[in-house]
């Protein structure tokens, strides 16, 4: 069985024999082109990771049922393969993610070689159900109790508060915040420039009024002429674990369970709705390619839904 990490596949052939496969059928040969096309056009590695990984598990299971080119792939095989997942505890989340990969590498596989004979067998087989829960957000009370465990006067307490109130304001992605420099931030409008962000397209984001006085406080304490925003007591730009770690402590000292990264982003989210803004707007505020995207964040409760429907009511605007 093939186990060699897609990456190494660009110097991988179809094996040579009278009777080899052609290279443009070979699974395992194709796959190293469409990873190919996708750093071509400069996705992030992590998105090409999450395409490396599901596509080869998929390959790597076709290879133990002797499945081999593209030819044989057919409807009743991926059927098969989403039903091994299911049967080997997938959660449904995953399975779905499973599919939406074959069918981008299917679409690739397409258009690349266009095949006058070949059809694409994921047309006859429906993706799986996938239950949409809301994505619960941090409870605001949660924010406070965190928030007062930063007291005044010192560096890391400061900075402390500060990224805590910059990710309920903002509601940027964790990686975006990490990624800022002083430069992208306008301390007296509260403007924030984020460059570097998951659809690669720059947007501006905004601070209120208490962030951007608890973002001057913690400036005021750096005596460093280092670039990036947030910074360790090394003043070296914070990362991914130290920012885990800055949530995980005030978390414990609030008593409070942690808070995921993402929870400050839907919370965000779920207050500006409430607040009346349309969601255009906050699509764009968050970055996302599209409103469907929104969903999931808006874990509206029937007060939320009760209040709505008071404002909209038809019947009651009619009289």
């Amino acid at each position: 069985m093939p186990t060699d990490d897609l990456r190494q596949l660009m110097q991988r052939r179809a094996p040579d024999s009278g009777n080899s496969l052609a290279q443009d059928s070979y699974l395992f040969t194709l796959a190293a082109g469409f990873l190919l096309d996708r750093k071509a056009q400069r996705l992030t590695n992590k998105t090409v990771e999450f395409y490396r990984s599901n596509l080869q598990l998929f390959l790597n299971w076709c290879d133990l049922q002797a499945i081999k080119t593209i030819e044989q792939l057919t409807p009743e095989v991926i059927r098969l393969y989403m039903l091994h997942l299911d049967e080997t505890k997938h959660k449904a989340g995953g399975v779905h993610a499973k599919y939406r990969v074959i069918r981008v590498f299917l679409r690739w596989y397409q258009a690349e070689f266009e095949p006058a004979a070949w059809r694409n067998p994921l047309t006859k087989v429906k993706p799986p159900r996938v239950d949409v829960e809301p994505l619960e957000p941090v409870p605001i009370e949660h924010v406070r109790l965190m928030i007062d465990t930063c007291p005044r006067g010192k560096f890391t307490d400061e900075r402390d508060r500060a990224i805590i109130l910059f990710l309920l304001d903002t509601g940027v992605r964790a990686g975006e915040l990490l990624a800022l420099d002083r430069q992208d931030v306008d301390i007296l409008t509260g403007d924030v420039l984020i460059r570097k962000s998951k659809s690669r397209k720059a947007r501006t984001v905004f601070l209120g009024r208490q962030a951007r006085r608890a973002l001057r406080v913690y400036l005021k304490l750096r005596d460093d002429g280092s670039r990036p925003l947030f910074v360790t007591d090394e003043r070296e730009r914070l990362k991914m674990p130290g920012l885990r770690q800055i949530i995980l402590r005030r978390a414990r000292r609030a008593g409070i369970p942690a808070p995921s990264m993402h929870s400050f982003r839907r919370a965000f989210a779920l207050a500006m709705k409430r607040a009346g803004i349309d969601l255009i707007s906050l699509q764009r505020l968050m970055g996302h390619a599209d409103l469907s995207q929104l969903g999931r964040y808006l874990a509206q409760d029937a007060e939320d839904l009760r209040s709505d429907h008071e404002r909209g009511s038809p019947a009651d605007n009619l009289l």
